[in-house]
């Protein structure tokens, strides 16, 4: 097809169409093609505990003979981010809580996204060029050209981090979600008896149904306490993984728990009717945000319907008496 046609405005409409109709049926398509990954998740929590014990006993007996043979034949993208000294670069530790956040934990992830954040601004950057000079040529002056290549690379640069930034705010929102759920769970069984492990691993799987990262996070936290030595590192490491203010405040309380031994239960009860209440003050304040969100709505798609319904038949009539 020749490239000249996207140039026209009919050219643009009819690819701005198919473009949109494309997007349509994939959000359609989506959920009815996205099966249940409970299952998929939960084995690679299991995996990840399996990991957690390996790491414990490494520690316990000295032995880093993992870690030795990782070095002694890393992959092209471990040579290209240790080479390049990219986590020193990019700040491997912040980049390392983030991707946890996002529910990438092992060092893999973070070896890849390293690399995504070098490779990415190049690749995006000769897309672009190559782009703007095949599609528009010699319509364009040269300097066009490396603005588009310095687009392409500052959205490089940005990209990773956005998505990592986009799988995080869902993550938090599918936890934010069904946290007062987990919360009351864990206080009745609690109160039942059962001890905090016994509790959470109880609740990690009543919650699976409703939010599997929150159900991942316990099950996690619950292979920590088991493992670590210092149970107030597997309650911070929760409170970091989620970056949730609700889910620190608890984490907080259960360490003070641990620490004085003060009764459990009753500072349950109290972080579950306040997260209750916080819940209910964020519905009213959504509510009450709500009309002047719609009165730009109203005003451009409702209000000339309106008058089109009302003042059409009249118009209609003048015409003809005219």
């Amino acid at each position: 097809m020749d490239l000249g046609f996207f140039m026209k405005p009919e050219g643009l409409i009819t690819l701005l169409v198919g473009l949109s109709a494309f997007a349509t049926i994939l959000t359609i398509a989506a959920p009815l093609l996205q099966g249940d990954q409970m299952k998929a998740r939960m084995k690679s929590i299991a995996t990840e505990r399996e990991h957690l014990r390996a790491a414990h006993r490494a520690a316990l007996a000295n032995d880093n003979a993992g870690r030795l043979r990782d070095r002694a034949n890393p992959g092209l993208v471990t040579q290209l981010v240790e080479g390049l000294n990219l986590r020193k670069l990019f700040e491997a530790e912040s980049s390392r809580d983030s991707l946890r956040q996002a529910g990438y934990r092992s060092e893999r992830h973070l070896i890849y996204f390293l690399a995504a954040r070098l490779v990415t601004p190049f690749v995006l950057g000769v897309i672009f060029f190559i782009y703007s000079t095949a599609v528009f040529g010699d319509k364009i002056p040269t300097n066009m050209r490396f603005a588009a290549l310095v687009v392409g690379i500052v959205a490089g640069f940005y990209l990773p981090n956005v998505f990592i930034k986009n799988k995080i705010n869902r993550r938090q929102l599918s936890i934010k979600r069904a946290w007062s759920d987990a919360l009351d769970l864990l206080l009745i069984c609690v109160e039942s008896g059962m001890s905090i492990e016994a509790a959470m691993q109880r609740v990690s799987r009543e919650i699976g149904s409703q939010s599997v990262p929150l159900a991942e996070e316990l099950t996690l936290t619950t292979a920590e306490l088991s493992y670590l030595p210092d149970r107030r590192k597997a309650f911070e490491n929760l409170g970091k993984r989620t970056g949730l203010p609700t889910v620190k405040s608890v984490v907080t309380s259960l360490i003070q728990s641990e620490r004085y031994g003060t009764p459990l239960g009753q500072a349950l009860r109290v972080l579950a009717q306040e997260n209750r209440d916080m819940r209910m003050s964020e519905a009213e304040k959504r509510a009450a945000a709500l009309p002047p969100k719609l009165t730009v709505p109203m005003m451009l798609f409702f209000l000339p319907v309106i008058f089109i319904v009302i003042l059409g038949p009249s118009a209609i009539l003048v015409l003809k008496l005219s």
